[in-house]
């Protein structure tokens, strides 16, 4: 609920259960196992009858080992129903069979599967018998698998997902058991699922209160007497604090136990500095260890409020964040660890310090990465509440899931030190009716009684002033503006004067005029841009094309539009969405220039591109909110004689950072400068063209007429009469050979390991040639294999699975695996003209984990 001074601070501590998404070796003499279940399942597309049966034939199927995507083995196809949202990408239906065995120290405890998440709407068997089902793609899930366990003979998980009903989502969601698996053996009395609850009333570096909330559930037909024992460790390993307290848990029921542990000088979790300890849970009867738990846990403080805003550990705080969908670009929705940790890399040093999970809960291993690394999060559950944006979206299943689904994100996520906010929606249609109120009560209240420590948000686009929307902004902490906060901030604040404000989306473009209010205002906390990396789906919604002076008018007309209906739309009651496809209720052409569709299947909006390559607008973004002396050039790409380059929405003037423009000599070219400096000088083959300020007043840009002649181009970043700080772009010969460079030589030899190898075309010099588009084959030997491939090109139509790739601005990208043997993995590239090149990586052995057998 909104309060006058929203002064509320907590103190929050991650607690996640110590198991990777590779898997929990067994801690000695505890009796809680988790067990690796990724590895060898059968996977067959298509519905076969009685594919659930025990004794069922799948010796055919295909063997892979998850996390899989189904939905990335296939080819962007117009004919595909997932559509321009979905990335026209295939769906359908597709089964999965693990077959294990039942050991027989097994017998007599509490065994279950627990999914990280499935896309979509999965069926889930034991033997045969059907376990339950789980609509929602992006929420984790579990069964109790003990009372089907067959123990004496092969055991047959089997798992139906059905993705055929389309478009189900405005995004590529992927398709198939794209996260990880595992298996969850405990006694019958043991620490409940997700039951594990961690705050701090008090912290500073001076000492912090540690409170700690223990949920212990008794399975068993008697009573239970124990005790609940927590101990504090530090990063080092060392004893930093302890309590034990008894418990009694009546039969079949669950009791929780609440603790507080003071910790003396802890290092506070933050950005900067994302310092994790570790807590050890045990629960003893008759004094034996009967179950354990681990968990990873970070110390901070957050307070919020209209006049301060956000403020950590004591600090205001502004964001610089950026919205990302939940898929890695070239392996479709698949959640590696190792790719989710590699895009939280990729943010961090973009200069990120937060980041929206749109629209749906992350995977665990990507919420694990930011709390490593220092990234603060906005975890919102669901883009729609009872009404649809597409035909088969998530609005069909609100009403029967919508707790389960806000249970599951809370209580597996509430834990970690890297969220900072919990979002209820998105873009909510019922939020410009008498609908919406009622709905977002009802689920701020759930949140909020799951965790009270954080702050709530919801994301409005358009009109923020209605009776109907002051209702549901009524149950925020926070308000979420989605391109609407210039329109709308100032009137908004002078009528609720106690409303604190995101901007939960941005336009690329509107960057500087967004960084501005949020510096100026407390009351706005930071900004959310989309995006922050490019996506999948959306198909081409950040392009930009060349049309007739003519087109490009109308195209003005239509930005024109499409502003307007972001600050007012929904004014009327009307659902927002339906106005922006046709206004004036007729069908505007000219929206195709916005929503290209075919052949584009990436949105093609992020400050990073599809293989994480920084593009220009990324590089004025990092320079505008973390400054310093830097400087960073790039050039306008010229628009073709008779036409107007048209960049609306979520496009920006394409601009490359290239000298290279063979064929160009002689005709002026627009070279933009970024710069943290003062002033910016510009020189070309060492001769001065020009020297421009580039304060606050000018933006951070400045903008100078060149004459294009191949050479080198300097930026020079100046304070005073000091030159600080250069931008080189120079002139690339033809293309030589290729040069491979891989982000990581040394990998663990675990079947889920990834190394991402970048492809360039480069010049006899080493220079990267920007117009190479050569097709490039791969092969590779040793103990390993490609995962994927991929361009930063939102339009090409070749699969992400596969040996070849075509060179875009003369880069590619490989995505290599590691398998469970240790050796060395050698990946070799060629293309016509361009030779061979290769890179050797090593995959190395590491400690063995408890699997699945």
């Amino acid at each position: 609920m909104q309060r006058t001074l929203r002064q509320m601070t907590v103190a929050l501590m991650a607690a996640l259960p110590m198991f990777g998404a590779s898997g929990l070796a067994a801690q000695p003499g505890a009796a809680r196992q988790q067990l690796n279940a990724d590895a060898n399942w059968k996977f067959s597309l298509g519905d076969p009858a009685d594919a659930q049966a025990q004794s069922f034939d799948d010796s055919t199927w295909r063997t892979v080992d998850l996390p899989h995507d189904w939905s990335i083995e296939g080819v962007p196809d117009e004919k595909n129903l997932t559509g321009s949202g979905g990335g026209y990408f295939p769906a359908g239906v597709g089964w999965y069979r693990r077959t294990f065995t039942a050991p027989s120290d097994w017998k007599g405890k509490r065994v279950s599967v627990v999914f990280d998440g499935v896309a979509s709407n999965a069926t889930v068997y034991l033997n045969g018998k059907k376990l339950g089902v789980h609509p929602y793609a992006y929420t984790s899930f579990r069964f109790d698998l003990t009372p089907g366990l067959d123990f004496s003979k092969s055991n047959v998980l089997a798992v139906r997902v059905d993705n055929s009903e389309q478009p189900s989502s405005r995004w590529y969601t992927g398709a198939g058991i794209y996260r990880h698996v595992r298996i969850t053996v405990t006694e019958r009395v043991h620490v409940s699922p997700w039951g594990v609850f961690i705050s701090t009333p008090e912290a500073s570096t001076s000492g912090a209160k540690v409170a700690i909330r223990t949920q212990v559930q008794n399975d068993s037909t008697d009573p239970a007497e124990v005790s609940v024992s927590t101990t504090l460790l530090s990063a080092q390993g060392k004893s930093v604090g302890k309590e034990r307290s008894a418990l009694s848990v009546g039969a079949g029921a669950h009791e929780e136990m609440s603790q507080q542990i003071a910790l003396p000088h802890p290092e506070l979790w933050s950005p900067e500095t994302p310092a994790l300890y570790r807590a050890v849970t045990e629960i003893v009867q008759g004094g034996k260890v009967i179950d354990r738990v681990e968990t990873n846990f970070g110390v901070r403080t957050l307070a919020w409020s209209v006049d301060k805003g956000l403020v950590l550990n004591g600090k205001s705080i502004k964001l610089t964040g950026g919205s990302v969908h939940h898929d890695d670009g070239p392996l479709g929705a698949a959640a590696f660890d190792r790719a989710e940790q590699r895009k939280v890399e990729l943010l961090k040093a973009a200069g990120f310090n937060a980041v929206r999970t749109a629209h749906n809960p992350p995977s665990p291993a990507f919420l694990d990465a930011c709390d490593r690394l220092g990234l603060l999060v906005l975890d919102e559950p669901f883009d729609v509440w009872t009404k649809s944006k597409a035909k088969y979206d998530y609005a069909r299943f609100f009403k029967d899931w919508w707790q389960q689904d806000v249970d599951s994100m809370v209580l597996r996520d509430r834990n970690h030190p890297s969220i900072i906010l919990w979002g209820i929606g998105n873009e909510i249609p019922e939020a410009w009716t008498s609908e919406g109120a009622p709905i977002a009560k009802q689920l701020a209240a759930r949140v909020r009684s799951l965790d009270s420590t954080r702050p709530l948000t919801e994301a409005f686009p358009g009109a923020t002033y209605t009776p109907s929307t002051d209702a549901v902004m009524a149950q925020l902490d926070i308000v979420g503006y989605n391109y609407n906060l210039e329109a709308n901030h100032a009137k908004d604040h002078q009528r609720v004067p106690n409303r604190i404000m995101v901007t939960t989306e941005s336009l690329p473009a509107a960057e500087f005029s967004e960084w501005k209010l949020v510096h100026e205002q407390p009351y706005i906390v930071g900004e959310f841009v989309w995006t922050a990396m490019d996506y999948l789906g959306e198909s081409g919604i950040g392009s930009w094309s060349a049309e007739t002076p003519e087109q490009a008018a109308q195209a003005d007309k239509v930005a024109g539009f499409l502003n307007q209906a972001m600050s007012n739309m929904g004014a009327d009651g009307k659902n927002p969405f339906e106005t922006l496809a046709t206004p004036d209720g007729k069908p505007n052409p000219m929206m195709s220039l916005m929503f290209p569709g075919f052949p584009w299947h990436a949105a093609s909006a992020g400050d990073l591109d599809l293989t994480g390559y920084r593009k220009p607008q990324s590089y004025y973004r990092d320079i505008l909110w973390n400054g310093g002396d830097r400087v960073f050039a790039t050039v306008r790409v010229p628009e073709p004689d008779g036409k107007k380059i048209v960049a609306i929405g979520w496009s920006v003037y394409p601009t490359l950072p290239s000298w290279t423009w063979p064929g160009l000599e002689g005709k002026d070219m627009q070279v933009e400068v970024y710069a943290g400096t003062e002033k910016v000088r510009l020189y070309l083959n060492d001769k001065l063209i020009g020297e421009m300020p580039t304060t606050v007043e000018q933006q951070r840009k400045a903008l100078f007429t060149v004459a294009y002649a191949p050479g080198t181009l300097k930026a020079v970043g100046v304070n005073g009469n000091s030159e600080v700080a250069t931008s080189l772009l120079q002139t690339a010969g033809d293309s030589a050979k290729l040069r491979l460079t891989a982000d990581r030589t040394i990998l663990q030899a675990d079947g889920g390991d990834l190394a991402y190898v970048t492809v360039e075309a480069i010049d006899a010099q080493g220079r990267v040639q920007p117009n190479a588009t050569s097709e490039v084959k791969f092969s590779l030997s040793g103990p390993g294999s490609i995962l994927a491939v991929g361009n930063g090109d939102g339009r090409s139509k070749e699969s992400y699975q596969g040996d070849h790739r075509s060179l875009f601005h003369g880069r590619a990208l490989v995505v290599v695996r590691a398998s469970g043997t240790p050796g060395s993995i050698r990946l070799l590239a060629t293309a016509p003209d361009l030779g061979e090149s290769q890179v050797t990586i090593r995959s190395e052995s590491e400690s063995p984990k408890a699997t699945l057998q």
